[in-house]
C-alpha cells in the first residue's frame, strides 16, 4: 500500500526516538503538518505523519468505504517498520483508537491519545449526532458514507473547531476534509473495540473541554482504562492540533516525553 508520509528532520537530532502522528476520521496527515510537525522538529524530534489508506495522498480512495480499523492498524505497522527506531505514537480521535488497537499486539516507546475514541467506542457520540442531525444521520446510513456529517462548514465547525477560530481558517480546514470508511465506523461502534488490558505501553491522555465529539468525561474514562489521569485543556474543541492554544498541547506532550526519558 502506497501511503503518504510527511516527515520533518530537525537541524539537530536532540531525541533519538521518532514521533509518528496518526490522524482521525475525515482528516489526513495535513492536520499535523499545519503546526505540530514543524514545532516538534524545531525541538529536535524526527517527526512523521501518515495519511491512512484512502486519505490524503495515500492509495485506496476508491475502496475507502470498506476499509477496516485492522487495515488502518496495518498502515501504522507499515510505517513503523520504515522508521529508524520504535516511535512514540500520537493518535487523534479515530487515530487514537487505531493507536490503542496497534498497541494490543505491538510495542512502542510511548503513546499519546489526543481527543481519542474511548475504549467503549463511539456509541454515545453516534447517539448525540443522530439526535442533533437526524437528516444527515439518515443520509449516512442510506449512502454508507460518513461525509454528510461534515458536509458543510457549519457542521465541520460544530464537530471540530471552536467558535473562536477565524472563519477563513475554519473554511481552509473544512476544504481539506473528506469521506470516511463506513465499515471503520462500525468497527468503532461495536465490531473492533480496544482492549486496554492488552496494552502495556505508557500512555498520555489529553482532551478538550469544549469537545462535542468526545466529552471530557469520556476522555477521563479513557485515562482510567489505561491507569492514568487525563489532562483537559480549557477553551478547546476537538481538533486540538489546529485550535488556538495548540502550543500548550504540544508543550504538554514534550514535557511528558521528557519525564519518560524520551
Amino acid at each position: 500500500m502506497r501511503l503518504e508520509i510527511i516527515s520533518k528532520t530537525p537541524t539537530t537530532l536532540a531525541h533519538p526516538t521518532p514521533l509518528l502522528f496518526v490522524h482521525g476520521a475525515w482528516h489526513g496527515a495535513w492536520c499535523w503538518d499545519e503546526y505540530f510537525l514543524d514545532d516538534f522538529a524545531r525541538h529536535g524530534y524526527a517527526v512523521h505523519a501518515l495519511s491512512l489508506r484512502g486519505h490524503g495522498g495515500s492509495e485506496g480512495r476508491e475502496r475507502l468505504r470498506w476499509a477496516r480499523i485492522a487495515d488502518y492498524v496495518a498502515d501504522v505497522d507499515q510505517v513503523v517498520k520504515q522508521l529508524a527506531a520504535p516511535p512514540v505514537i500520537i493518535g487523534h480521535s479515530m487515530g487514537g483508537l487505531i493507536t490503542q488497537k496497534y498497541l494490543e499486539s505491538h510495542s512502542a516507546r510511548a503513546a499519546v491519545l489526543l481527543a481519542s475514541v474511548p475504549p467503549m467506542g463511539v456509541l454515545a457520540t453516534t447517539l448525540r449526532l443522530a439526535l442533533r442531525h437526524p437528516i444527515e444521520f439518515i443520509k449516512v446510513n442510506a449512502t454508507l458514507s460518513l461525509f454528510p456529517l461534515v458536509a458543510t462548514p457549519a457542521l465541520a465547525q460544530e464537530s471540530f473547531f471552536s467558535s473562536r477560530m477565524p472563519a477563513a481558517q475554519a473554511q481552509k480546514f473544512f476544504q481539506k476534509l473528506q469521506d470516511e470508511s463506513f465499515l471503520g465506523f462500525l468497527d468503532m461502534l461495536m465490531l473492533n473495540l480496544p482492549q486496554p488490558q492488552r496494552v502495556q505501553t505508557p500512555m498520555l491522555v489529553l482532551g478538550a473541554a469544549d469537545d462535542t465529539v468526545f466529552h471530557p468525561h469520556e476522555v477521563e474514562a479513557t485515562a482510567r482504562a489505561y491507569h492514568t489521569q487525563a489532562t483537559i485543556f480549557p477553551g478547546m474543541a476537538h481538533d486540538m492540533m489546529l485550535e488556538e492554544g495548540w502550543q500548550s498541547v504540544a508543550e504538554t506532550i514534550r514535557k511528558w516525553l521528557s519525564e519518560k526519558g524520551i
